[in-house]
């Protein structure tokens, strides 16, 4: 018997111990203790990623395409919950009016330094979508290889634009198809709140086949293989170091991320952060590693409602648990040496948003101490007595050679293929690995921060870091990768 935890959701002005789906041809909110009940009537909002989409962004427009990215996300949130709150009214066409206003403004901004990107004027457009389509849904994809996952899903930069062009111009098809559709929802049976997580979003380890006889999980071998390891330890947040900014995605906006972040490194990271403020910060690693590492908080689902910005104010309850433990590991390249990354390099990994973007950008992988062989990537494991529950980021390990960052604040990086070979154009740099542990409740009782129309997928997990390593620390973790010697 699985025990259940109850989601808490901020909508209709206030906190509601809500665990409640969208029912068909019923029209009555219902509260479901433990998340005993399940339907695939349950709805969401899916938009156009804009973020995902832009290229370049000058220095002169960082903040207003910062504001306008956090401004998308509140309009999204705000749109989600009237729609939940059950008042009958359409919300895809006011949220669009919004979103087209708030695009035009970034385009602007954009337009003063460089080439107009007019292609993001056409992403204004939402769909409601049912919560049994996409990822982390359902079936059972989570138990199959996770190589596919990490490696063959995500290595390759090529051909994005055009799949994200084919993307838009399906979203826009379906936006025409589904607007009747749509308003007539709105106005019938959605009056529940599906907050999530779902029992459907979680999976007992046991049930799980082995599948992860690929790196990171597996350490790079072989003849030509970099095979060393770089440790830095710096703690587990025992100074409490929390916000729900995001310095990389949305710098100079206070709660630019909407949901809580967990951070160790670097002791001065906020929204405000710019490299300076960053190189002469002070440091949790114990090795005077003065880089950033952050990642959503993990929350036990017991009804806690903190009354803060990314808490409960944007749809996120439960008490943040600290980790158990967190190891953060660099490691080699399969098919030789590995280069040093650049000090201030920025590298998002995984997708806050996959639960409506689809899995391209997923990498967060979800596991139990004693079964780390079994890699879950849309599922929160559940494990037994005694078992820690595993989150693990394994960051792309090729560089360009050129960008710190970039527009998407991910072209400048990529996965190398199965085989350890990085695209053309790029070269191997060491790959960090995150793996933070947990002493989690028995039971469906916990799920991370995410943004409220994302319904807390584990799908949606990510892990964000910044290299501020003094170069002269960098150049040892390199030569010990390169080297063959485990270091610290």
């Amino acid at each position: 018997m699985l025990i259940g935890g109850t989601a808490l959701l901020l909508g209709g002005g206030g906190l509601a111990a809500y665990a409640t789906t969208a029912l068909a041809g019923n029209s009555t909110p219902g509260t479901m203790s433990g998340h005993q009940q399940h339907t695939a009537s349950a709805i969401t909002i899916s938009c156009p990623d804009v973020g995902e989409r832009l290229r370049t962004v000058p220095r002169g427009a960082q903040l207003s395409v910062s504001k306008g990215l956090s401004s998308l996300d509140k309009q999204v949130h705000d749109a989600y919950h009237k729609m939940m709150g059950g008042s009958g009214t359409d919300v895809l066409n006011p949220l669009k009016a919004q979103r087209q206003k708030t695009i035009k403004m970034m385009v602007s901004a954009i337009a003063k330094n460089t080439k107009r990107p007019s292609y993001l004027l056409k992403m204004s457009g939402c769909t409601t979508k049912p919560v049994d389509e996409g990822a982390g849904a359902g079936g059972n994809d989570s138990t199959k290889s996770v190589q596919d996952g990490w490696y063959q899903g995500q290595n390759q930069t090529q051909g994005a634009d055009q799949n994200q062009d084919q993307n838009q111009n399906q979203q826009d098809q379906n936006q025409q198809d589904q607007q009747g559709q749509d308003q007539q929802g709105q106005q019938g049976g959605q009056q529940g709140q599906a907050g999530g997580p779902s029992p459907d979003d979680f999976v007992d380890i046991n049930n799980v086949q082995p599948n992860a006889d690929a790196p990171p999980f597996a350490a790079p071998q072989g003849g030509n293989a970099s095979t060393g390891t770089f440790t830095t330890e710096c703690g587990r947040n025992e100074d409490g170091h929390f916000n729900s900014d995001n310095v990389i995605v949305t710098p100079g906006v206070s709660n630019g991320a909407h949901h809580t972040h967990d951070y160790v490194g670097n002791k001065a990271t906020d929204a405000f952060s710019d490299d300076n403020k960053l190189a002469a910060s002070d440091t949790t690693c114990d090795n005077g590693d003065q880089s950033t590492h952050y990642w959503p908080v993990l929350r036990k689902l017991d009804g806690n409602a903190e009354q803060k910005p990314g808490a409960a104010q944007d749809a996120n309850v439960g008490t943040t648990l600290t980790p158990a433990t967190v190891t953060l590991t660099f490691r080699g390249s399969q098919v030789g040496q590995v280069e040093a990354m650049p000090r201030f390099m920025k590298i998002i990994t995984g997708d806050a948003k996959a639960f409506t973007n689809g899995t391209k950008n997923a990498n967060a992988s979800w596991s139990c101490t004693g079964f780390e062989d079994r890699q879950l990537k849309d599922k929160y494991p559940l494990c037994p007595q005694g078992s820690q529950v595993v989150r693990t980021f394994a960051f792309q390990n090729c560089w360009n050679g050129r960008d710190i960052d970039s527009g998407n604040h991910r072209d400048h990086v990529t996965f190398s293929d199965q085989n350890g070979a990085c695209p053309n154009g790029f070269k191997a740099i060491p790959q960090l690995v995150q793996r933070i542990t947990y002493d989690v409740p028995q039971g469906q009782s916990f799920a991370v921060d995410s943004f409220p129309e994302q319904l807390h997928k584990p799908v949606t997990d990510h892990g964000d870091f910044i290299n501020v390593m003094p170069d002269q620390l960098m150049s040892k973790a390199v030569d010990c990768i390169n080297g063959g010697r485990n270091c610290t």
